[in-house]
């Protein structure tokens, strides 16, 4: 005897927006690690910010790679993380949010928090360039499927 099926519940378009300000919260996350590493470094080594003025030295140049790290990883939720945001409000607003688009906007969310927790710590390269490339698939991902669905391909 078959057992009846359930009906699919229908998706939510606000769905979308979890993963979206969990990029958000991260991108503040990363930014309160960054400053608490560049003051705390500042003050271990007395350096005055009016240093900085009257030399071509700049914090970046002189800093650690455990300052430097989480500044750059702040720099990079700058770059691919925009075409997400982006996307995100296409998909809002053409009413296209669905299951898959949810389940890769995580994926792509999950792989970029990893990706900062690498760089902001022990920054292994190789971990930190795949966990980059699981969330780059992701987010190519869903714009290739929105193209081909947008031109009826």
């Amino acid at each position: 005897m078959k057992s009846p099926q359930q009906p699919e519940m229908p998706i939510i378009q606000e769905s979308i927006f979890s993963p979206f300000f969990a990029m958000v919260f991260l991108t503040f996350l990363v930014w309160i690690y960054m400053y608490i590493r560049r003051i705390n470094f500042i003050t271990s080594k007395k350096i005055r910010p009016q240093d900085f003025a009257a030399s071509s030295t700049t914090l970046a140049q002189i800093s650690p790679a455990n300052v430097s790290n989480p500044s750059d990883n702040f720099k990079n939720l700058f770059e691919m993380p925009i075409i997400f945001y982006a996307f995100v409000l296409y998909l809002f607003i053409t009413k296209q949010v669905d299951t898959i688009y949810i389940n890769a906007s995580w994926i792509f969310v999950v792989f970029r928090i990893l990706h900062s927790v690498v760089h902001c710590t022990f920054n292994l390269i190789m971990l930190r360039f795949y966990l980059y490339l699981f969330s780059a698939i992701a987010i190519w991902f869903m714009t290739i499927r929105a193209a081909l669905m947008y031109f009826n391909l």
